[in-house]
């Protein structure tokens, strides 16, 4: 199944990537914070944002576990983060942006069909959900509410320059290649040079996924859906460095490299390790080998032992063209097709 995000097991932490819109396919934040929340306290973070936004409820849940999480978290806007994904990024404590990386923020924007009653409810969510925006941008930036409101309303984009200069970023990073499977035409005030770049991008070959970037050459080892470029254990390298190329495929009928079987099953012993280390469950690691059990299937154990520890999560409302079940957000919410920030 095809996920908005992925959450993997680092040598010296964890790496965190959205690439995609936020609540997108019917998935809501509760997988994700069930995953952050299994990384035990002080797990470093890496989060790596391209994504145009999406549910603003999903965008308020996952940013506030971030700043609950008791470990460091680095946010490495690889390309865009708009509307909801650049308030998800405020949670960083430090923000890292390549120089043609760019940032958004504007109002947030719901449709409702209903009464007189309902359409003045929904302007009273919006104004509310705006009041919780405004907070978070106002607390990173350090600029004051008014100002913040204001750059909301006319739908900002910042590049990288501007982001560190009026306080949305912290550090500037070497320029990266931007790729993206999503639609940025659709804001009023999207750069033209960073529409014109998506729109030109190359497809790329069979060893990419999603037409975002290089896919990882391990890829049977991604979670779900992962669709970012495998970073090294050193952030910086990892947003610069060019990925190798996946292995090339030995010819038709030669015989299987036996270096290469033993390489591939201590990465992924390493991996299963990793995985059951970070969910603090490492005595269940032994089994799972034992089972030649899948990383998925690792995950999923894993998830569904925290996931019974865990409070449940009101997810999005369903988005129009996404398949998802009817949520309670309430009355209001009830009644809304979407509301994006």
């Amino acid at each position: 199944m095809t996920s908005w995000y992925a959450i993997r097991a680092r040598g010296t932490g964890a790496e965190v990537a959205i690439y995609d819109e936020i609540g997108a396919y019917g998935i809501s934040a509760k997988g994700f914070l069930s995953e952050l929340g299994a990384l035990p306290e002080g797990t470093p973070v890496d989060l790596r944002l391209n994504s145009p936004g999406g549910s603003v409820f999903d965008a308020v849940a996952i940013h506030n576990a971030l700043k609950r999480h008791e470990g460091p978290v680095t946010v490495w806007i690889d390309g865009i983060a708009a509307s909801a994904a650049s308030y998800i990024a405020m949670a960083g404590d430090e923000i890292v942006m390549p120089e043609n990386a760019f940032l958004m923020i504007h109002d947030p924007a719901g449709l409702v069909m209903g009464t007189a009653e309902d359409m003045r409810a929904m302007a009273e969510a919006l104004d509310k959900v705006k009041g919780s925006l405004v907070s978070g941008y106002a607390a990173k930036s350090g600029r004051p509410r008014e100002d913040v409101s204001a750059l909301m309303a006319a739908e900002t984009w910042f590049d990288a320059a501007d982001a560190v200069a009026q306080g949305f970023a912290d550090r500037l990073i070497e320029p990266v290649r931007i790729a993206a499977n999503f639609d940025i035409g659709r804001f009023r005030n999207a750069p033209p040079i960073l529409v014109d770049a998506i729109e030109t991008e190359p497809e790329l070959d069979d060893e990419s996924d999603g037409g975002e970037i290089e896919a990882d050459e391990d890829t049977d080892d991604a979670n779900e859906g992962d669709k970012f470029a495998d970073a090294e254990d050193e952030p910086a390298a990892a947003s610069n460095a060019p990925q190798p190329p996946a292995e090339t495929p030995p010819p038709s009928g030669a015989p299987p490299d036996p270096a290469a079987i033993r390489a591939e099953a201590i990465g992924h012993a390493r991996a299963v390790v990793d995985l059951c280390r970070l969910a603090g469950q490492p005595q269940m690691a032994g089994r799972f080998l034992e089972q030649n059990a899948s990383l998925d299937e690792v995950r999923a154990a894993l998830l569904a032992a925290k996931a019974e520890a865990e409070p449940e999560i009101a997810p999005h409302h369903p988005q129009p063209g996404r398949s998802s079940a009817a949520r309670p957000w309430g009355e209001v919410v009830a009644r809304t097709f979407k509301l994006k920030g």
